[in-house]
């Protein structure tokens, strides 16, 4: 004799009621998330929720014209060789696909020496040259074409640029190494750190990662050997309360902020860092 299969009772069945309700609610949801994202392709949300003003590409037009212009095609980023360029997300507040440089983990260093990401950038967001009917801001413009240092002896030694995109700043001199006339020693940001640079000593065209090139330094002057413009940055004397005199980086009127000073700075948090779109002042 055959045993009936047990049935499995049966889950009782969806309400109209709660089905009406859920679909709603996924409804709902699609929409917001739907809305969000084309808020941010808009440039919406980078506007109305950015708090830290960003560090953006070279030639970056003034905030409010670069995020309006801006397709978020990612072509800045293929091209550089260093990897300085990252795609901002709904995170961060600055848009989905909005391109930036967060300098104390990759800055750029210019290794392409023509400034790729401008040439590759298709809408004008990355310019040398601003359109006339776009105002330069107030200390954005270079008084002279900067000077490339591993350029130097090349017949063109300058980059093709007319703004900055900031200005280095010296924010903790009481952690700066020099100010304490300290030495260094080792490799400026540990073993971990994954930051590259280009080093003449080692191949013009191909970066390294830093963590490859360990310094030996009587008095801890990373900042201004790192620092790929010409007379952009410098130690000078200075005198303490104290009375005793130490040296001092300081930053020099060709600054660009590319922020190379900041990612080479060896005290946590940097000493020196970069003020995004910040005018220079003499």
């Amino acid at each position: 004799m055959n045993t009936p299969t047990p049935q499995k009772p049966k889950k009782p069945a969806m309400s109209i009621e709660k089905a009406q309700k859920a679909r709603r609610k996924f409804l709902q949801s699609l929409g917001l998330a739907g809305g969000v994202i084309g808020l941010s392709l808009l440039g919406y949300i980078p506007v109305s929720s950015a708090k830290t003003p960003r560090l953006r590409p070279p030639g970056a037009l003034n905030e409010s014209d670069f995020l309006s212009s801006c397709i978020k095609c990612g072509q800045c980023v293929q091209v550089c060789p260093v990897q300085a360029i990252k795609l901002g997300d709904l995170n961060d507040g600055f848009g989905v696909g909005v391109p930036y440089i967060d300098a104390r983990e990759q800055a750029c260093d210019f290794s392409c020496d023509a400034v790729q990401c401008v040439l590759a950038c298709p809408t004008g967001s990355l310019t040398y040259k601003k359109p006339d009917f776009l105002k330069i801001s107030d200390g954005a413009k270079l008084a002279a074409a900067p000077i490339l240092k591993a350029k130097e002896k090349d017949a063109e030694s300058t980059l093709n640029l007319k703004e900055r995109i900031g200005v280095a700043r010296l924010a903790r001199p009481e952690s700066c190494l020099a100010v304490q006339g300290k030495p260094f020693k080792g490799q400026t940001r540990g073993a971990a750190f994954t930051g590259k640079m280009r080093y003449m000593d080692v191949d013009r065209w191909k970066p390294i990662p830093i963590r490859d090139h360990p310094y030996d330094l009587e008095l801890c002057d990373l900042c201004v050997q790192a620092c790929p413009v010409k007379n952009a940055l410098e130690l000078r004397p200075i005198k303490g309360a104290d009375g005793v005199e130490r040296m001092t980086p300081v930053v020099l009127e060709p600054c660009v902020g590319c922020g190379v000073c900041e990612m080479i700075c060896p005290a946590e948090p940097a000493a020196i860092v970069v003020d995004a779109r910040a005018p220079w002042k003499a």
